[in-house]
This record gives structure tokens, C-alpha cells and sequence, in this order.
């Protein structure tokens, strides 16, 4: 499937350049200033671009100054072209990245924390936050079109992360241990899978076909392996040669589902599992330049591995190959971007803000 996925990108590519179609420019949007963490702020408000091709340079920012409030999520979807992004004030709104306007934006009683969105870019499910703990705890489903509250989902306290499904038809939150699934074209749970995280669902990532889940700890560095189909925890791997107590934020999947990266933002690694195998199996890990929030995604081709630093490292060797600077030179990094493929001022394609598996 990856040889053949190969030929037709290559096929793509050379039929572009007959056709005279522009090049297709790939792009990593950091939205800043970061809601949850201090470490590696850029000056200002809004949306630094870096060209992945260059070498990861500066392009230019793009100011949004209601940013100001601090990011808590930052979600894309290509139908609209547009990110998503939630702030610390409850504030939900939608940029599109090709007009670089504000679509709308609304503020709600609960809410607004890392939010994702149905591919026809419908249906936006903004989870009312790590912070909350009321009887009301879950989704907020707003429009994703006008920004409408359309209904509320109680699902538990500390609604935080979510994920929609590649496929576009389940959407995960993790609450306070528990990892609920909803079908999204229903909004009914399709199953729930408790006592996972050890103290709190922390960031998870989930392959592809959406069997294996990966979910972080909330004591210890490391991560429980939940079988999404039977609701249940399989294992549960700890980092380091003894266990290691701080809190683990930032699971990622390469999008080969080769290897399982996770973060140690207290110990400034990121530490690396062979994910081919049952539980996943050391290899090892890169050290990073800073402390933070806690992250960890991957460029769409596999190539790049991205965190809450401003550190890129090459994922085949494991090696240090740029630092995202500003146009002063300054290192800054965020928990909150996405790649972006643009051709001819359009864009062609999106990736999610998680780290997930695509094999």
C-alpha cells in the first residue's frame, strides 16, 4: 500500500508539471501565544508559518490579536480550509487560511479546550475542559458553519483532548480516566473505556483502523495500550529503565504506525517505543532543548517529528535538523500547529494536530 501510494503521489506530481500546475508548498502553522504554556512564546499574537521545505524558515506571521487570550486548540479542516481555534476564554472561532479572516467566533458557557471538527466541516466538538469538573462536563457540538450551539453532551468531568477519526466517523474524548467514542454522525456513544491514564486522559493517539489505542500517564512517563473494540486496557508501559514520576503529555504515532513517540517535558526527552511490536519495545530517545506543555506530531510524510520545542528532529535518524526561530532569530515553539499544502493560493491539503496513525 505505501509503494503504491508512492507511485501515485510521484504520478501526481510529474502530471502537475506537464499540466504547468504550480508547485504545492508545504507549511507548518504555530499558532501562539501558547494557553498552557510559558516556554518558547513568540512575541505577539497570532500565526507563524515556516516552510517545511526550507529548512523550516520563518515565512512570515500572520496577526490575530484575540489569540492574545491563549490558544487551548488548534484543529483544521480542508472542505472549509479554514483552523479552528479555542482560547482560554471560552472563545471558539474559525480562520480561513485562504481569505486570512475570521469567519466567525463565539464565546460559551462552558468550554472551550482542544476541539475537532467533521471532514464536511460541519459539526465542531468543543470539550468543555480539563478545568471543569461540573455534572454538565463533555461536548459542546457547535455549527461549524455559523458557530451556533447546537447541543451539549454530558459525558464526564475534565472533558479535554478530542479526536475525530480520519475516516470522519468517531470522535474520541478523553475525561477524567475514562476514553468515550461517539458516533459522529449520531452523536451517540458508541462505548466507554475507564480507569485509563492512571489520574487523568492526557494526550492519546490511535491507529488508523482504529483498533489500538495509545494513552498517556498522569504519574509516571510512559502509556496504557487500550484495545478500542473490547474497551479495555492491555498494557501498561512505563519509559526509562526505572519508572520515571513525572507526568507524560504528548503521545504520536509516525504516520507509518512504526514507532510510538511520547514526551517527558520535565525531562526534556522525548522517548521512542517500536510500535510494530506487542507491547511496544524501547528504541530509545532524543533529548530536547526545553521544557513545556508537552506535544508531539509528525509531518504528513513521515519525515519530520515536531513537539512543544522549538526542535526538529529527522525521524529516520533521530537527529536535530532545524529550530523553528522567528525573524529576530528567537526559538519559539507552542503545543498547538498543523501542516498546511497550498497550491496556487488554495489549500490542497491538511493534517490533524495529533499525531496519528496512518498506515
Amino acid at each position: 500500500m505505501r509503494h503504491l501510494t508512492l507511485f501515485f503521489t510521484t504520478f501526481l506530481l510529474i502530471a502537475a508539471v506537464a499540466l504547468g500546475q504550480s508547485e504545492t508548498k508545504r507549511y507548518l502553522y504555530l499558532s501562539t501565544p501558547d494557553g498552557a504554556q510559558q516556554e518558547g512564546r513568540a512575541d505577539g499574537a497570532g500565526i507563524l508559518i515556516f516552510d517545511i521545505d526550507d529548512g523550516h524558515k520563518l515565512v512570515r506571521r500572520i496577526d490575530i490579536p484575540i489569540f492574545s487570550e491563549g490558544l487551548r486548540g488548534f484543529t483544521g479542516n480542508l472542505k472549509t480550509h479554514s483552523v479552528y481555534y479555542s482560547t482560554t476564554n471560552r472563545r471558539l472561532g474559525m480562520f480561513d487560511l485562504e481569505t486570512e479572516k475570521i469567519v466567525w467566533e463565539n464565546t460559551y458557557d462552558g468550554g472551550c479546550d482542544r476541539s475537532s471538527i467533521t471532514l464536511d466541516g460541519k459539526k465542531v466538538y468543543a470539550p468543555t475542559g480539563w478545568w471543569y469538573a461540573g455534572a454538565d462536563a463533555g461536548f459542546l457540538v457547535v455549527n461549524g458553519e455559523t458557530g451556533e450551539l447546537i447541543k451539549r453532551l454530558h459525558v464526564g468531568p475534565q472533558a479535554h483532548n478530542s479526536i475525530v477519526s480520519l475516516d470522519g466517523k468517531r470522535v474520541y474524548l478523553g475525561t477524567r480516566t475514562t476514553l468515550s467514542i461517539f458516533d459522529t454522525a449520531t452523536d451517540q456513544m458508541i462505548r466507554q473505556i475507564k480507569d485509563v491514564g492512571e489520574r487523568g486522559i492526557f494526550p492519546y493517539t490511535i491507529k488508523s483502523n482504529q483498533k489500538i489505542g495509545y494513552v498517556c500517564l498522569g504519574n509516571h512517563v510512559g502509556f496504557d495500550v487500550v484495545d478500542l473494540e473490547k474497551g479495555k486496557a492491555l498494557h501498561r508501559v512505563f519509559a526509562g529503565d526505572e519508572k520515571i514520576p513525572h507526568r507524560t503529555h504528548g503521545a504520536g504515532l509516525t504516520p507509518d504506525e512504526t514507532e510510538l513517540w511520547i514526551s517527558d517535558q520535565r525531562g526534556k526527552k522525548l522517548f521512542i517505543f517500536d510500535a510494530t511490536k506487542m507491547p511496544p519495545a524501547p528504541k530509545g530517545h532524543v533529548d530536547l532543548s526545553q521544557g513545556g506543555h508537552g506535544w508531539v506530531a509528525f509531518s504528513l510524510d513521515g519525515k519530520y517529528a515536531w513537539s512543544h520545542t522549538p526542535d526538529v528532529f529527522d525521524v529516520k535518524t533521530k537527529k536535530l535538523v532545524a529550530t523553528l526561530r522567528d525573524e529576530n532569530g528567537k526559538p519559539v515553539s507552542g503545543s498547538k500547529f498543523i501542516e498546511v499544502h497550498f497550491r496556487d493560493g488554495k489549500v490542497v491539503t491538511m493534517s490533524n494536530e495529533f499525531g496519528l496513525g496512518r498506515k
